[in-house]
């Protein structure tokens, strides 16, 4: 466009925007978006995405052109000047030009007789036994490449060679690759995924399109991790912002470390370190320690838990909930540590509030401390093992099955809703599980509290949702 307005040639649009702003007639600037085809014989009318399909169907049928995929993929694999990448298998020869080595004589092995000069040629080009050799052709004297392929080319498959790495048949079996293959989880930075995933998938397909292996993609699930942040910037030797691990696990114990790390953000999430979070961490795992021991001290190993009252139900659906989100957390392609541990944090406050009622239950408050170790124990391993031998455990925690929880007992009498006046939060209440939209609908407008706070005024309109609000809209 610039082009051709510099130097007065015409300009035929060939795509309306359909924009009053923009005189076809008198273009200022390319427009670039959609639009609809003029000034295109049978493609007029179209949209110009629509059409682009079409015109290429029309130029592979005249035989004038035909469609293409663009991949962006850039070469940098191949010829790199260092003596750590692995060999390209080609020899050069007068005769026959650019020959592969045979595949008796692979893999090439990178000589050891090589000078590091610091001169800008690969130090291959040093080796006094590496570059001559013969044409795997015609026999006559040739030469080796002295570039090597970037380290890439080994982390693009490397996985594979994990599956069978003592064979020394060819890079892999394809039944055992085809047993392991494809990976459950990759963890890595988030610099992985224009780099080394990329390639990774992409040898991955060759490999399958060659009919090495049966999977089509190398991994099942992505993780990048987050960084870690202080004072809202990144922790760097260079700023001078880093904390040591080694000084916190000093004054806290390496589970308190753990413990803030996993609760503080999403592993996906940036974290901002904060000292008062890791003393709150700290203070939380006392507070668990001198509960487990408290009911310890106060309950017989040999007396059976039961569930009778109000506070004994309670309990046990919150522990039952708290083994359910936690392992749900650990669910394939999940990683909601954070949220699992906000849940434990829920039912330690729970066993304090039953442990402090006029009659607690130290039967199942024992039963329920023996769970929250267990359910505790993937995050802070050590306290938890010594938590675990003081309950009486001879073996260690890690030998144990993971709890079940029980189905029935999420399943509450009474639930508590949330009660708003035009989004604004006026009360809780107590009602029974279960209601349908009208009953609680119902229920709600027939309380005496939301009959004061709707007094005089005009109700609109009712929004309820059962197990969860009820937001009436008045004027």
């Amino acid at each position: 466009f610039d082009f051709a307005k510099k130097y007065g040639l015409e300009i035929i649009p060939v795509v309306d925007p359909q924009d009053p702003a923009v005189d076809l007639n008198d273009l200022q600037e390319a427009c670039p978006g959609e639009g609809t085809l003029i000034n295109s014989g049978e493609f007029d009318g179209l949209n110009n995405k629509e059409a682009m399909k079409k015109i290429i169907t029309y130029m592979e049928e005249k035989g004038i052109g035909k469609g293409t995929v663009n991949y962006r993929l850039r070469d940098w694999l191949i010829s790199r000047q260092r003596y750590w990448g692995a060999p390209i298998p080609m020899i050069y020869c007068e005769d026959c030009g650019w020959v592969p080595e045979k595949e008796e004589n692979l893999p090439v092995m990178l000589p050891t007789d090589v000078e590091f000069t610091g001169k800008g040629q690969s130090p291959l080009t040093t080796s006094a036994t590496f570059g001559d050799t013969v044409c795997p052709k015609c026999g006559k004297p040739a030469r080796r490449e002295m570039d090597t392929m970037d380290t890439f080319l080994d982390s693009s498959w490397y996985f594979l060679r994990y599956t069978d790495p003592k064979n020394e048949n060819r890079p892999f079996d394809r039944e055992k690759a085809d047993y392991w293959m494809n990976v459950d989880q990759y963890i890595g930075g988030v610099e992985h995924a224009i780099l080394h995933l990329l390639y990774a998938r992409f040898f991955t397909k060759v490999f399958h399109d060659m009919g090495m292996i049966s999977a089509e993609e190398p991994f099942e699930n992505l993780l990048t991790q987050g960084m870690v942040l202080k004072d809202g910037a990144k922790m760097s030797k260079s700023v001078g912002n880093i904390v040591s691990p080694a000084e916190i696990i000093e004054k806290y114990g390496s589970d308190t470390a753990r413990l803030f790390i996993l609760f503080a953000a999403p592993p996906d999430r940036d974290l901002d370190w904060s000292d008062t979070g890791v003393e709150g961490s700290y203070k939380f795992l006392n507070r668990v320690w001198r509960l487990v021991l408290e009911i310890l001290e106060n309950s017989g190993s040999e007396e059976k838990a039961s569930v009778a009252g109000e506070d004994d139900k309670s309990l046990y659906y919150e522990m039952n909930r708290t083994i359910k989100r936690v392992s749900d957390s650990f669910a394939k392609g999940r990683f909601s540590f954070n949220t699992a541990i906000s849940s434990i944090m829920e039912l330690v406050n729970e066993m304090y509030r039953c442990k402090q009622s006029d009659a607690p239950n130290y039967p199942l408050l024992r039963e329920v401390a023996e769970k929250l170790v267990l359910v505790l124990s993937p995050f802070v391993p050590h306290i938890c093992e010594e938590m675990w031998q003081k309950l009486g455990h001879q073996t260690s925690i890690y030998h144990e099955s993971w709890p079940s929880y029980d189905e029935s007992a999420l399943v509450l009498d009474t639930v508590e809703i949330v009660v708003q006046i035009n989004g604004k939060v006026k009360m809780k209440a107590m009602v029974e599980s279960g209601l349908s939209r009208e009953a609680l609908e119902e229920k709600m407008m027939a309380d005496e509290k939301v009959r004061e706070l709707t007094a005089g005024k005009d109700v609109v309109k009712v929004v309820a949702v059962p197990g969860k609000l009820v937001n009436i809209v008045v004027r």
